[in-house]
């Protein structure tokens, strides 16, 4: 396929990562699930046919990046600047996710390079049910398309569409996701994929608080 796909993403480190799941986990537990969440959003896109894989980093690297993937800055400033910066640096198709979904496996994204593909579509976007999207991909990367745009917000997927449509892209969608926000969400989310590594580190962080 010829589109590259891309993981947004902030080095796990205790303090910095998923912070609203504290309370009831601590930092070390919190940070546990935030690197747990990314190994699995990158195995997915390790295990996806695409042009090219690159993870967009805050943070150092470490042991939980595999093989394959271009380390690429994600510049400076507010989420929509970022965002646009990352952009800025690719050609042609390019689908973007987020760290928080890690229920996403391969069958899922090749279905959204697909639907970016597709003729007549020149964008897609995935909402997420808290308001935000897990994904965004665009045909021909244009920076225009995130500049201004709210983030973190509850109506940040729908100024998003917004965006994108006013630009003039044909628009595709794609399923909505629940992110990992808050402890229900983890636990939503890992009842999705029992099997994965995020549902394995939320049991044993549950079984520590179970303890504490």
């Amino acid at each position: 396929m010829s589109t590259r796909l891309v993981v947004i993403a902030k080095s796990p480190q205790p303090g910095r990562s998923k912070t609203r799941l504290m309370p009831p986990c601590d930092p070390p537990q919190a940070a546990r699930l935030a690197e747990a969440a990314l190994r699995d959003t990158l195995e997915a896109v390790a295990a996806t046919p695409c042009e090219e894989r690159l993870i967009a980093l805050s943070g150092p690297p470490g042991d939980w990046l595999p093989g394959g993937f271009r380390i690429v800055d994600q510049g400076e400033g507010a989420l929509d600047r970022r965002l646009a910066h990352v952009f800025s640096r690719c050609n042609g198709p390019t689908l973007l996710i987020g760290m928080d979904t890690p229920q996403v496996g391969p069958w899922l994204l090749e279905g959204a390079i697909s639907s970016l593909e597709a003729p007549g579509t020149d964008a897609v976007l995935g909402h997420a049910e808290d308001g935000g999207y897990w994904a965004i991909g665009l045909r021909r990367p244009d920076p225009r398309a995130f500049v201004g745009v709210p983030m973190s917000v509850a109506e940040t997927g729908a100024r998003q569409e917004a965006a994108l449509l006013a630009l003039g892209l044909r628009l595709g969608l794609l399923p909505t996701l629940r992110d990992v926000d808050l402890i229900g969400d983890a636990r939503a989310v890992a009842a999705l994929t029992p099997g994965g590594g995020f549902a394995r580190a939320l049991d044993e962080v549950e079984s520590e608080l179970c303890v504490s």
